[in-house]
């Protein structure tokens, strides 16, 4: 009997379970007979899972982005994606039901890239295939957002990726917004200790003026203004209108 098993693997995308996890390992085992849909959703993921879906000769439904409360998901796949039908939601339902109902017989499933069959192996944490990293892509500059480890970029056709390797795996915009709220993590943290520091050095100040001590008291006073003065630039960042987190 066909099933389908999820298993406690390294994450994709900051997510477990993960789209592209079950796109790309439906592709691996099930080739032409995959549908693969992506509909309203943040940010790219299903991208990787339904190029994967498309490599080995399924179909790619994508909900119309005009159609979608958030379009990021679709716009990335309609951008990465040689996609078969592109349709509001109302009309997937129908869709399906005439394919499966037609049984539609579509071309001899496409082989099976050397790719796809280790990063399915990585998803089902297969130490052979962790041990062998350097088959997937090549080292980058950049860290894995999850454990800190050296990340691998994936070159799928157009669509940059990366791996880590321990096996989590990030889409580019999936690592610009893991930064991002890195950054952001840091920003809070920085304007907290600020904000400690000059109530700390402003009441060092006073008692330094009480006890007659004004070298000791104005040293406390410039290190007031300095933290107030960068207190204020990080204050500034964080409330800007610009947004550090990436939306659609």
């Amino acid at each position: 009997m066909d099933r389908v098993r999820v298993v406690r693997g390294p994450k994709e995308n900051r997510h477990r379970p993960a789209v592209d996890v079950l796109f790309r390992s439906a592709a691996l085992a099930y080739g032409t007979q995959v549908i693969g849909i992506v509909l309203t959703g943040s940010l790219d993921d299903g991208t990787a899972g339904l190029l994967a879906i498309k490599q080995r000769g399924g179909l790619a439904i994508v909900q119309n982005p005009e159609d979608a409360l958030y379009q990021g998901m679709p716009r990335s796949a309609l951008q990465n994606v040689p996609v078969d039908h592109v349709i509001p939601l109302s009309n997937i339902p129908g869709l399906l039901a005439t394919f499966t109902q037609q049984n539609v017989i579509r071309s001899e499933a496409l082989p099976v890239s050397a790719e796809m069959q280790s990063e399915t192996r990585i998803a089902q944490m297969d130490k052979n295939a962790l041990d062998h990293e350097e088959t997937i892509g090549k080292p980058s500059a950049y860290s894995c957002p999850e454990c800190g480890g050296i990340l691998w970029e994936v070159q799928d056709d157009e669509l940059l990726r990366f791996r880590c390797r321990v096996g989590h795996a990030f889409s580019a915009q999936s690592v610009l917004a893991e930064q991002a709220a890195t950054l952001e993590t840091a920003l809070w943290a920085a304007l907290k200790t600020l904000e400690e520091n000059v109530s700390l050095s402003r009441r060092l100040a006073d008692q330094a003026h009480q006890r007659g001590n004004q070298l000791a008291a104005a040293t406390f006073e410039t290190r007031v203004r300095e933290s107030e003065g960068h207190a204020h630039v990080i204050r500034q960042v964080l409330t800007r209108s610009e947004r550090l987190l990436p939306e659609d």
